[in-house]
């Protein structure tokens, strides 16, 4: 049986890159060795393609402090060859390898925000995942969220404000509009990577401080009340939604990175949320909403509110949503009846469906 040639990126120049080395991970372990032959693509932290070694491709794979990408072979390129999309080695040692399709398991920046998909797009790859737009708008959170308001979807006041603008901020004048608390935050990343909850004029300098550190442009938002629920979108033309889940922080502000990822106690998940049958419908129904919203193909995580008086509010949505040992997309699918293998087949295939459609469209005008 001819096998998939199947590339995994991971790593990238992203904040995230520890992040995407534990998803990659959980990734690698899924698949099956019977049907996808596999290529290990690591991006180290200056934006480096390597084939990577399978027995030792990562040190402390289980310290999410610590971990760090290993076994870095030839340095690599992707190319057309015999039109055909190939890996190839900028040493010339190997011989270049061809690739049926590619998982981009990258977190963040140069990685889920469009620049590795127009990369595999114009190399004709498919990819699992957003194209270029969904992953575009998926990352930058004030285009997202207006867009989002335009479709009529509820969202939490905010305030975006570029590096330039920073000077003209005023803390009494966001907070008479916003209120206090309110959260601060870069406004391309993810995994609550530079994320604050500022109370007071003194968390508000530290707060920009911290969110100008990761981006150009930082995203100033409301707090909102409610029950924290994600839910799982997978699909294309015609997604559908996992049942969804509830995160409780333990000892914690919110969900940010270290309660994450670094305290094994710092977040509980109730899997599936305790809901009424309704309030499940509303929840996926917003989810599926804002995936189409947003252009978004393969996979998606969505994350929002549910308010006391059962309004839906959306936070946002990961097109790259993590699949650590921690993380609620797979966790959410394996409640819904999709198990991890059956998971990441599904997302190929589903890359591979897009691809044969894209390849039918005419790109000569004869």
């Amino acid at each position: 049986m001819h096998k998939i040639q199947i590339g995994i990126i991971f790593g990238g120049k992203s904040a995230e890159h520890e992040i995407s080395l534990l998803s990659a991970k959980n990734i690698i372990a899924a698949l099956d060795k019977n049907k996808y032959d596999i290529t290990l693509i690591g991006i180290d932290k200056q934006g480096h393609w390597h084939v990577c070694d399978h027995a030792q491709y990562l040190l402390n794979a289980h310290d999410p402090k610590k971990i760090v990408m290993d076994g870095m072979q030839d340095e690599v390129s992707l190319v057309a060859k015999n039109a055909a999309p190939h890996l190839v080695s900028l040493t010339g040692r190997n011989p270049g390898k061809r690739l049926d399709v590619v998982f981009p398991v990258l977190h963040g920046t140069y990685g889920e925000d469009g620049t590795v998909q127009g990369l595999l797009k114009l190399m004709g790859i498919p990819f699992v995942g957003a194209g270029v737009l969904g992953s575009a708008v998926g990352m930058d959170k004030d285009v997202m969220k207006r867009l989002m308001r335009d479709a009529g979807i509820s969202i939490a006041k905010f305030i975006s404000v570029e590096r330039r603008e920073r000077g003209r901020l005023d803390f009494d004048t966001v907070v008479a509009h916003l209120s206090l608390p309110l959260f601060v935050k870069p406004a391309n990343l993810g995994s609550s990577v530079g994320v604050s909850k500022v109370k007071n004029k003194k968390d508000w300098e530290k707060a920009l401080e911290t969110a100008f550190t990761y981006d150009n442009k930082v995203l100033v938002e409301e707090f909102i009340s409610g029950r924290e629920l994600e839910c799982g979108i997978i699909g294309n033309d015609d997604p559908i939604a996992s049942l969804p889940g509830e995160v409780i922080a333990h000892g914690h502000e919110f969900y940010s990175y270290d309660a994450k990822y670094c305290d094994d106690k710092g977040v509980s998940f109730i899997m599936p949320a305790v809901l009424k049958p309704e309030e499940v419908k509303k929840f996926q129904d917003e989810s599926i909403k804002v995936y189409k919203a947003l252009y978004c193909e393969g996979l998606a995580r969505i994350d929002g509110f549910l308010q006391a008086d059962g309004r839906v509010v959306i936070n946002e949505i990961n097109t790259i949503p993590g699949f650590t040992n921690s993380s609620l997309f797979p966790k959410l699918w394996e409640v819904s009846g999709v198990g991890y293998p059956e998971l990441v087949d599904r997302l190929v295939e589903l890359a591979l469906d897009r691809h044969k459609k894209e390849k039918q469209l005419k790109t000569t005008f004869a």
